[in-house]
């Protein structure tokens, strides 16, 4: 300081003066230090009066956080705030028209919440939050002070599993609250865009999910699911968080061509667990096991021996389907088409053809009727085959009352008599 005391005695150049006073406080450590617009700094906490805060950032006089910024802080933030404290700041203005340092504690925090997730997306680290809400494409999810999006396609398998209905709410709603560990995935300051990804920050493969699915799921119990793909074959169907196989002849009663008959990829359906192969990881489901069965309220209207009117459907070598009545099938084994050795059906019957057949067995567990041509003359069913008429004529049948029988006896009689006497 003695140096710049001569300095100033020899009567040098005012801007001469000034730049010997900003060298000589460089050299003993007391450089200006001005903030700057944009500028994030730390600083201490020198007053808390009025909703405004006073913030000591190095300078002559302390920064100021407006009013109207302090009522935007979070209560358990202002409730923490303390003198002597040391908070991050955001410049927004250097000088004021009044002169004031302005400052802002959101901003500070908000542009540090946007380094810190950029940290994230570069160390690719997991993230553990809160569901706090969501929108028609996914899930909304605090990241320090920032809300990120979670898109459906990103969420981890099993959330996706639980994935039902048609609006956002009937999707989402039941998420809020829950915990949820993600992964960044984009940032984008300028757009205010954060990306996340829960199914990037899952640990937990396809295939370890099956397994868990696996040991909890039980033969014979029923659970929800939604369709995940068709094939020519059947169905996938997901049940919490894994896929099982709804084959076709496991979708309906009745005879399906193909599952998009019945299903489509997205649809709510109950299923019934029939099998499971852990080493292989397969899940077999029915759907088809859960609907009343057609064919056994059909099938209880025939029994064993029971003449049937049929049209033949299909000829194979091992003997002729038969139709029954609409959705009611029976087989005729090529034993059965004749007393005689038969080739093939065909030397017997054709297609289209209308028989009549007598039903020889029926077995509903295995939905099988067995019917037969060569025993339609059987004289092991007359009594079944007469009562059969029996109850087709019901009152219109006409046999005569009991007089004219008698009468008819009273007459043979004669008859007998008469011939004894011509003997």
């Amino acid at each position: 300081m003695d140096q710049l005391d001569a300095n100033m005695d020899q009567g040098s150049a005012p801007e001469e003066n000034v730049e010997s006073m900003e060298m000589l406080l460089a050299q003993e450590g007391m450089g200006l230090d001005v903030p700057k617009r944009g500028e994030i700094r730390t600083g201490v906490i020198a007053s808390i009066n009025n909703g405004q805060i006073l913030v000591s950032v190095g300078t002559k006089s302390e920064g100021i956080i407006s009013s109207r910024e302090y009522e935007q802080i979070p209560d358990e933030e202002k409730e923490a705030f303390d003198i002597g404290q040391e908070i991050q700041v955001y410049v927004i203005n250097p000088e004021d028209q009044h002169g004031n340092l302005v400052l802002s504690y959101l901003r500070a925090r908000e542009a540090t919440d946007w380094d810190d997730v950029e940290t994230l997306r570069e160390s690719k680290d997991g993230y553990e939050s809160t569901i706090i809400g969501y929108n028609k494409g996914g899930l909304l999810v605090k990241v320090g002070g920032l809300s990120g999006f979670v898109p459906a396609s990103q969420l981890g398998l099993a959330r996706r599993a639980r994935i039902k209905g048609d609006t956002p709410d009937k999707r989402w709603g039941g998420m809020v609250g829950e915990k949820i560990e993600v992964r960044v995935i984009e940032v984008d300051r300028n757009r205010r865009r954060l990306i996340l990804s829960e199914r990037a920050a899952s640990s937990e493969t396809r295939e370890s999910l099956k397994e868990r699915v696996i040991e909890d799921l039980e033969v014979g119990q029923v659970y929800k699911g939604r369709v995940t793909s068709l094939a020519s074959f059947g169905a996938f169907v997901n049940v919490n968080g894994a896929d099982g196989l709804v084959h076709l002849s496991e979708i309906s009663w009745d005879r399906i061509q193909d599952p998009s008959e019945v299903l489509e990829v997205g649809q709510e359906v109950k299923v019934k667990v029939i099998s499971i192969q852990k080493e292989k990881k397969r899940i077999g489901l029915s759907i088809r096991q859960l609907l009343a069965d057609p064919w056994i309220d059909k099938a209880q209207q025939y029994e064993v021996g029971q003449m049937v009117q049929c049209k033949i459907t299909r000829l194979t070598s091992f003997g002729a389907f038969a139709e029954i009545e609409p959705g009611l099938e029976g087989l005729i084994h090529i034993s059965e088409l004749a007393d005689h050795r038969v080739e093939h059906p065909k030397e017997v019957l054709h297609e289209g053809d209308m028989v009549n057949l007598r039903v020889i067995k029926i077995e509903p567990e295995e939905h099988r009727i067995g019917l037969s041509l060569r025993r339609v003359e059987s004289m092991k069913y007359a009594d079944m085959d007469w009562k059969d008429l029996l109850d087709d004529l019901g009152d219109d049948a006409d046999f005569g009352d009991d007089d004219d029988i008698e009468e008819e006896d009273d007459d043979v009689e004669i008859d007998e008599e008469e011939l004894d006497e011509e003997e």
